[in-house]
């Protein structure tokens, strides 16, 4: 009965914005190497949103739309959980394969609508509004569907018929042939996710707060222009059920994992106190809740994630929790919060960020960079740093702060859109120099896994507005498809980059550094050799030891070496008074 009723809301998903007639298709590589006109809004920070935006149709699963620009994608796996009972048509493939994870896609659905409440305004300027409008019900509407009762949640479908750890021996092909029916796998009140129910509560509070045009203060843009009442209210009631399913499961509190090991070799979750955190935050800021934010306050405390600040991902969420803490307090006293404590806690964090005390380090060509969060995607948690800097430096206690915080930002964008030493725009698509080779089943045009590299040599179609994992921590990009450390392109990695350039087509008169970049300027510095990480190991050849080993073992070595000296000298000592007494 219930599921009848929630499916019966489906319809509302249909009052959408209008897609524009002349739809919005990436612009010839070739442009990225060009200037622009300047102004506002910025002609190429405009291009570069809808190119970010577009990525999301290239990632669709299901039917597609009779409004689909991808001439290259197709429709597929139209009958996904039909076997099981199940709609789950649709939606989004989460990275380089064709799985479809719920806690790694909620993550990015919050990242996405949080980013267009505050900074809407860039959405609107650069009349992308339709197409985000379109994309976030393209993933909300299917999690719509994963959610089918107030205590279940679809939290993967595999790539392929079986979840097998190596990827390696995962499905590698076109969008045509992906072997079905895949298995479901999901969480209920018996076998409880409680982070990937907090997190799918938190992205639908977050939209929610989008339809609903509610905004946190006057320190942030209007939040973008796609209004819907009827839509806010559903998503704010899958978010209500979903919090509801994570705080009081009958058979208590676990991570995901604990009951679903399938997925453990892919999205395995280090806690839940983040999650609920967050879920409360948002609900409070839907709601006006002052007992949803007490359980906010609550948790952190609980959880111990103040000793827990590290990177803003898919898994951790603390620094983000700072932020939004923050900013729910300085938009309302009713909360019974305290902005000024909060704002403390934000700037400790952020402080430490940019004097580079923190737990992350600055890599020798200029990338934020945190050993474990960025060894497989480095360029993820350094635009989610630089996302939440520039959503923060709004609320800084000081001008200095604020200039610090946006001035650090600038200097990760502007290093994933080519200031770095591979003179390489990260995003696919946007510049000559742009990476050829993501490690993208769909877009490869091969089907041997074990020839990924050579079957095609080139990609078959370009995967335009994709941000790749990036660079190794000595600023090196093979640009090899197999290595997907630094190829693979994913939901969540766009996520940041789409806040950062709505927030730079609104304020921001001057191109993005790509277009200084001249053809050929990668080439002239492209890495020899081969990569040395979690996929290839070729190029390693002892270089895997830590600084701290490294360090260690040149303080051995040069030991070494001055005893060998020492003896030497003595040595030849002895011989050449040896030689005297022979002479006398």
């Amino acid at each position: 009965m219930w599921t009848t009723a929630l499916l019966s809301l489906l319809p509302l998903a249909a009052a959408q914005l209008a897609l524009p007639n002349s739809s919005f298709i990436p612009p010839d590589i070739s442009t990225g190497s060009k200037p622009s006109s300047g102004g506002f809004p910025n002609p190429a920070w405009s291009s570069l949103l809808g190119s970010l935006l577009y990525f999301y149709d290239e990632q669709r699963s299901g039917v597609l739309p009779s409004t689909n620009r991808v001439p290259w994608r197709n429709d597929s796996l139209i009958y996904e959980g039909k076997d099981l009972g199940i709609d789950l048509i649709g939606g989004f493939y989460d990275a380089g394969d064709f799985s479809k994870d719920t806690y790694p896609l909620s993550f990015a659905l919050m990242s996405m609508c949080w980013g267009a409440t505050d900074f809407g305004k860039g959405y609107d300027m650069a009349n992308q509004t339709a197409y985000l409008d379109d994309t976030l019900r393209w993933g909300l509407d299917w999690l719509i569907k994963a959610h089918p009762n107030a205590s279940s949640l679809v939290v993967m479908v595999p790539n392929g018929e079986t979840v097998i750890p190596d990827k390696d021996n995962s499905y590698w092909g076109g969008d045509r042939s992906i072997p079905s029916p895949r298995p479901v796998y999901m969480i209920n009140d018996a076998n409880p996710g409680t982070d990937a129910a907090a997190q799918a509560a938190a992205a639908f509070a977050a939209c929610s707060n989008l339809y609903a045009n509610r905004s946190f203060s006057s320190s942030y843009s209007a939040p973008a222009q796609l209004k819907n009442d009827s839509y806010a209210d559903t998503l704010l009631t899958h978010a209500q059920q979903l919090y509801s399913f994570a705080v009081n499961a009958t058979n208590g509190r676990k991570t995901y994992q604990t009951s679903v090991p399938q997925v453990s070799y892919a999205y395995a979750s280090s806690g839940y106190g983040d999650e609920l955190t967050m879920a409360a935050l948002f609900l409070a800021s839907a709601t006006g809740s002052s007992s949803l934010y007490k359980d906010a306050e609550a948790f952190y405390t609980k959880y111990g994630l103040a000793n827990n600040a590290r990177a803003f991902n898919w898994d951790s969420k603390v620094p983000g929790l700072l932020v939004l803490f923050a900013q729910l307090n300085q938009a309302s006293s009713s909360l019974d919060g305290n902005f000024t404590t909060w704002r403390d806690h934000a700037e400790s964090y952020f402080d430490d960020i940019i004097n580079h005390k923190g737990p992350g380090f600055m890599t020798d060509d200029g990338l934020l960079y945190y050993d474990g969060d960025s060894d497989d995607a480095s360029l993820n948690p350094a635009l989610n740093a630089a996302m939440l800097l520039n959503r923060f430096a709004p609320l800084a206690s000081t001008p200095d702060k604020k200039n610090a915080y946006q001035d650090f930002a600038k200097s990760q964008v502007d290093y994933a859109l080519g200031k770095n030493s591979m003179s390489m725009p990260y995003i696919v698509g946007v510049n000559p120099n742009s990476p050829t080779n993501p490690h993208s089943a769909m877009a490869a045009g091969g089907f041997d896994i074990g020839q990924i590299d050579t079957d095609p040599v080139h990609e078959a179609y370009v995967l335009y507005g994709a941000v790749v994992g990036g660079p190794d921590r000595r600023g090196r990009f093979f640009d090899i498809r197999s290595d997907w450390p630094q190829t693979e392109i994913a939901l969540d990695y766009n996520a940041p980059m789409l806040t950062l350039a709505s927030m730079h087509v609104a304020s921001d008169p001057n191109d993005p550094f790509y277009t200084a970049l001249q053809a050929g300027a990668y080439d002239k510095v492209k890495p020899k050799g081969r990569p040395c990480d979690s996929a290839i190991q070729d190029g390693c050849q002892g270089s895997r030891l830590s600084k701290n080993a490294t360090l260690a073992m040149a303080v051995v070595i040069t030991a070494v070496g001055l005893l060998i000296i020492g003896l030497s000298a003595w040595y030849i000592i002895l011989v050449m008074k040896s030689r005297r007494v022979a002479k006398f």
